[in-house]
This record gives C-alpha cells, structure tokens and sequence, in this order.
C-alpha cells in the first residue's frame, strides 16, 4: 500500500479485500512560525533610535505649537476673532504634526548624514498647508492668509533650525563612539577598501567599521590610515561574521559573480540579527542624485538619468551666485578686505592681489584673483622646494612652505585670502561652489575622465573645500569633483555653502 492509502485506510483499487470502511479524516497539521531571536546589538539600536525620535516628536510638538501661538497672536491684533483664531490653530497644529508623521521624516533611515530630511519636513509642511487651504476653502474660513504668510515660513524655519541642532548633537555623540552602526562591509578587496577609506574614522552618517568579509583574496586586515579591521569568514559565514562582531549594519560592497540570490539570502539570515543591510555602488558616486527604481512587470530597473548642462537649473545656479557674492562683496568685503590689504602691505610692502591665470568651464582661461599669501619670489623658488612636496598627483602642497607670510599663514588658514575670488564670481568667470580652478599646467596632464572637472565653472569652495582640503590625496579630490560635476544642485550647493562656513570657523587641512 502506498503511504496515502494507508493513511485513508483505502484498499488499492481491485483488491481482493476491500474494506468498505469510511476514511479517516486527516486534520491539517498548523503550521510553526519561527520568530527570529532579535540579538542584544540590535535591541540597543533600537532603544536608542525610540529614544531620539521622541526627542524628535516633542521638539516638532513644541515647534508647531509655538508657531500655531505666534499666527493666532498675529491674527487676533489683525482683527480675527479669538475662536476663529483658536480653531485656526488647531486644525493647522494637528494636520501639521500628523503630515510630519504620515510623511516618515522621523524614520531611523534619516539619522545618517544627508539632506532627505530636511527635504521631508519641508514637504510635509507644505503639504499640510496645502490641505489647510483646501479645507479652508471649501468650508468658507476667511483669514487664513496669515496663517500661510506667518505660520509657514516661521514653523518651517524653526523646524528646520531644531532639526539641524538635533543632527549635530547625534554627531557629537558618534564622534565619541555613541549612537554608532556597528559596520561590517562585504565584497571584494578593491571595493571593501574603498568603502572602508570612506567611512573611517566614524562621521555624522554613524557607520563604525568594525570587521571586513571578503569574497576574493586572503587578506588578514583592511587598512584606512591607520587603522586596521580584521577579515573574518567567507561568503557563505557573512551573517555569522555579523553577530560575532555585533554589527547590526552590513554593506555589500560588491557580491559573489554567478550567484544573483546571494543578497536575497543574506537577508534572510541577517533577520533578527541586524537592522540594515546597505548595498554600496560606485554608480552613485557619478550618478547618486539621478539613480531611480523602477520595477516593470516584476523587474527591478535602475534608472540613471543622463546629466545635462544647461537649463533652467543653471539659471538658478547664476542667480543664486550672483545673490551670495554680493552679499560677500559689500557688507563683508567693504569691512574685511581693507582691512587685510593694509595687514599685507606692512607685512613685506608688495603688491596686495596676487593673480593667476587658471582654467574654467569648457577650458577657457581667466585671470584668479586672491590676497597675495607668498612672497613676491615664490615662483622663482617653487623648483628648488619640488623635492619636498608633501601633495599628490599634480598638486604641489607644503604643509611649511617657507614661502608663505606671516600674514599669509592666517589668511590661508581661515581662507580669507579667497574673498576677491567673488569678483570672479560676478563677471561669470567662477560659481561660488564647484570644481576646484585648476593650473593650465594641470590641465595638460588631464586624462579623458578628469576633464569633465571643466564641464561647469570652478568654484570658490566644493566638496574638495569640505571635506579635508590640502590633505585630500589627488584621486579623491578628482573623485570629489566629478561628483560635484554629476550630481550637482541649487540644494546641495547650500549645504556646501553652510559647511564651508564651519570649516573656516573651524579649519581643518588648509595649508
């Protein structure tokens, strides 16, 4: 008999003896659930990301509601009765807090370093007032222009401020080892390296690389300056690897060839176990901004739009620089630059400008303009300091050039002596954020990649400016620059901005 037949108690058809008793019926067996056991790591994370958005709940509370006091206040001197005020108000301060809400800007997904936070709380406060308008309208509430001309921009800016102030207290915290990701980074040599030079040492994003997985080569350590990271397992051990290092974040740097189903897997394992499993791209850094999903009939598509250089954008881009320089140019330039020119006179009696011929856009040539910082025979020496260059690729970097004044030392420093560059800025030669102005002599030594650098106008700063100046090596700065050049924005051009502001408060690598 066949197991389902004995199972039914069902003689084989045909047989001699066929009992005609009735089956037996077989009751489904329920089917086991398997939790999976959440590690100690992953509850600590989640403690503290609970604890932070509840800092974040009640700011955001506190922040509508003195905003909600402030227009009702407004309203009432206009004239607005204080129980139409009073409903204003509420309605506003309720809608706003659950779009703030509804729109997830207090996800742990936005407690590394990026702008998508601030771009959810200002869309979610539009939308609120969008929906505040709307309701307005068709229930006929008069006065709530000064709902949308006060309470908008102020809540949106004060939201905007205690968010910011909440971002650079986390990163105080992870500076200190606090309210990290305990990283383990997966792939091949090349590109766990390249990944680990990143996110060492331990910036605002919280990434702490604590181990290494490799999928090719026997390395025993991954080196980042002077650090070094054990190499643990194989491909097949990854989530193992990851609970015995307690890192409740694991970046696939790159994965195995022939095996598609390797990243499906390892979340599978890594459940329970891990709270984010982050997959690392070199596409990103050339198209980061302009890399969408779209799946089509099941199939997930990665699109990546093709850059274009001109447009309105870059109208907004010239208007945006135009607005900044002369604002450095006269309320700051008219105090400061005397100032500094008459400090460089009595330092050694040369000239006070030092000009230099650099390349812009599509390869044009402009005369650069800066305070003078070396002395008046610093070319003439620069042959016999070739020896001693402390710079990479084709710069030429000294961290005591015995060229530089005494003057030139502090204006270097806190980079005053790039204040005249705004002229450039305003006769359209530079942006005030770009690739930095390259020599001709450096130019001539481009290969087809690093051209690209002159596809938009040389900046004042960029992210070669903020994120460690002279002691960038060349291949990083020419990395930074063409992620500058892809993925480019009026957005990103702010934040640069405001970081350059920190830097030069707070300097750091400006030789």
């Amino acid at each position: 008999m066949s197991a389902v037949d004995d199972a039914l108690n069902i003689a084989r058809p045909g047989s001699l003896f066929s009992p005609i008793a009735a089956p037996r019926v077989i009751k489904p067996v329920p089917r086991m659930v398997v939790t999976p056991r959440v590690s100690a790591t992953l509850e600590r994370r989640r403690l503290w990301e609970r604890r932070y958005r509840m800092r974040l709940r009640i700011t955001d509370a506190a922040v509508i509601l003195f905003a909600v006091a402030v227009t009702a206040s407004v309203q009432m001197m206009a004239g607005v009765a204080g129980v139409e005020a009073l409903r204003d108000g509420s309605v506003l301060g309720a809608v706003w807090y659950l779009t703030l809400s509804a729109l997830h800007t207090r996800d742990a997904a936005l407690f590394h370093a990026s702008a998508t936070e601030y771009r959810g709380v200002a869309n979610a406060s539009a939308l609120a007032f969008g929906l505040i308008a709307m309701v307005s309208v068709l229930l006929v509430w008069g006065h709530m222009q000064l709902v949308v001309l006060v309470g908008l921009p102020l809540g949106l800016f004060t939201l905007l401020v205690t968010r910011w102030m909440w971002r650079n207290w986390l990163g105080t915290q992870r500076a200190q080892g606090r309210f990290t990701s305990r990283t383990l980074v997966v792939g091949n040599k090349d590109d766990v390296d390249y990944v680990v030079r990143t996110l060492h040492p331990i910036g605002a994003s919280g990434y702490q690389v604590v181990g290494a997985t490799l999928l090719d080569g026997n390395a025993r350590d991954v080196e980042a300056g002077d650090a070094r990271f054990p190499v643990l397992g194989n491909v097949n051990t990854v989530a193992a690897v990851a609970s015995q290092l307690g890192a409740d974040t694991i970046i696939v740097a790159s994965h195995p060839e022939g095996d598609p189903e390797f990243i499906k897997r390892l979340g599978w394992q890594l459940e329970g176990t891990a709270a984010e499993l982050v997959l690392s791209s070199r596409l990103t850094d050339i198209a980061g901004p302009r890399v969408s999903f779209a799946p089509v009939e099941g199939l997930p598509l990665i699109q990546v739009e093709i850059p274009t250089y001109e447009g309105a954008r870059h109208g907004f881009k010239r208007v945006l620089d135009v607005v900044v320089s002369a604002l450095a140019m006269i309320p700051i330039g008219l105090i400061a630059m005397p100032v500094i020119a008459l400090l460089i006179k009595l330092d050694d009696g040369g000239p006070v400008f030092f000009r230099q011929t650099r390349i812009g856009r599509d390869g044009q040539e402009f005369g650069i303009l800066k305070f003078r910082t070396m002395r008046t025979d610093a070319e003439q020496q620069l042959a016999k300091l070739q020896e001693q260059n402390e710079g990479s690729g084709l710069l030429f970097k000294m961290k005591n050039d015995p060229r530089i004044t005494r003057i030139g030392v502090v204006l270097r420093r806190y980079s005053l002596d790039e204040l005249p560059q705004f002229w450039n800025v305003l006769t359209g030669d530079m942006s005030v954020v770009g690739p930095r102005p390259p020599l001709p002599s450096e130019v001539t030594a481009y290969d087809g990649t690093v051209f690209r650098r002159l596809y938009i106008k040389p900046g004042i700063t960029g992210l070669w400016q903020v994120s460690g100046r002279s002691d960038l090596s060349w291949d990083e700065s020419v990395r930074l620059d063409l992620r500058y050049v892809e993925n480019w924005s009026v957005m990103n051009d702010l934040q640069i901005m405001w970081r350059t502001a920190k830097v030069m408060v707070r300097p750091s690598g400006a030789y």
